[in-house]
């Protein structure tokens, strides 16, 4: 994967996770406040934890980091995958996001409903 490819797919990750924030306000009490800064999206919840995407340019990752521990993905060409096997970038956010919200969320359906 070239740079422009990586950054690219990694925009639009970040891009999905903002405007899923917005629509999961919209339909559930989870109250997330979605702040972007250059290549991190950080996600505020209520009770004051956080979550943090943010690109890794050099070595072509997304990472995710989050109450229960730091992940790191990289893009298979399809989805964005944890490098230590334990899943798909989505699947862990709204593991993670539904575990701090303390309401279950997911950020795929989010977007399309």
């Amino acid at each position: 994967m070239t740079d422009t490819q990586f950054l690219d797919q990694a925009e639009l990750l970040l891009q999905t996770v903002e405007q899923a924030c917005d629509r999961l306000n919209d339909a559930t009490e989870a109250d997330i406040d979605n702040q972007r800064v250059g290549a991190m999206v950080t996600l505020s919840f209520p009770n004051a934890s956080q979550i943090v995407v943010n690109m890794q340019k050099p070595l072509h990752e997304i990472w995710l980091a989050a109450r229960s521990g730091g992940y790191h993905f990289r893009f298979d060409g399809g989805k964005w995958q944890d490098t230590k096997g334990q899943g798909e970038f989505f699947l862990n956010l709204d593991r993670c996001a539904s575990e701090q919200a303390g309401v279950p969320l997911s950020f795929a359906k989010a977007l399309s409903s």
